[in-house]
C-alpha cells in the first residue's frame, strides 16, 4: 500500500497509529458519504469515526473534523475559528488546498496546513479514525495526537 502525505506525516511524528483498509465501493457512497462508507466496511463506531470536511470562514479555507454520526455546524465552526460566518467550500479549492481527492481528504499532510478545527467529541476516545489520505484508508490513533499534529483546536462544532 502506497503511503499517503498523510500516513508519511504520522511516520516522521512518530505517533502510534493503525491503518485500516477498506473498499470504498463496498456500499457505495450514496446520500450517506463517503464516512458512513467506512463505517460500514470497518464495523467501527460512527462516533468514532470523524470526516474531514473544507469550510470557509469569512472567506478563508478552514478544516472541520467532525464525527460520522453527526453534521457540522456551521456557525459553531466559524465561533471556533474566530469568524463571523462560515459556509462550504467548493469541493474543487478544498482538493486544491489539500492535495486530496474529495471523500479521501485527511487532516493530516496536507499540500497546505489549513487552521483546522476538531469537534471536541473526540477527546473522550481512546483513538479515534480519520481520512488516511485516500478513499478506503482511514488512519486510526489517538485524538491527542490528531489535534497536536494538525495543529487543531477543539470546540463542539458538531450537532
Amino acid at each position: 500500500m502506497a503511503a499517503t502525505p498523510a500516513v508519511r506525516a504520522l511516520e516522521r511524528a512518530g505517533v502510534p497509529f493503525s491503518l485500516h483498509e477498506y473498499d470504498p465501493a463496498s456500499t457505495g457512497s450514496g446520500a450517506h458519504g463517503y464516512g458512513a462508507v467506512a463505517v460500514a466496511a470497518l464495523g467501527a463506531d460512527p462516533a468514532q469515526v470523524f470526516k474531514t470536511l473544507v469550510a470557509r470562514v469569512d472567506g478563508a479555507l478552514t478544516v472541520a473534523v467532525v464525527p460520522v454520526s453527526g453534521q457540522l455546524d456551521l456557525k459553531a465552526l466559524a465561533s471556533a475559528a474566530g469568524g463571523r460566518k462560515a459556509a462550504m467550500a467548493d469541493p474543487a479549492d478544498a482538493e486544491r488546498a489539500t492535495g486530496y481527492v474529495r471523500g479521501g481528504i485527511s487532516p493530516l499532510g496536507q499540500r497546505k496546513q489549513l487552521p483546522t478545527v476538531v469537534d471536541d467529541s473526540a477527546l473522550g476516545f481512546g483513538t479515534v479514525l480519520v481520512s488516511a489520505g485516500r478513499r478506503g484508508l482511514q488512519v486510526e490513533l489517538p485524538p491527542a495526537d490528531l489535534v497536536r499534529l494538525a495543529r487543531a483546536r477543539t470546540a463542539a462544532i458538531a450537532r
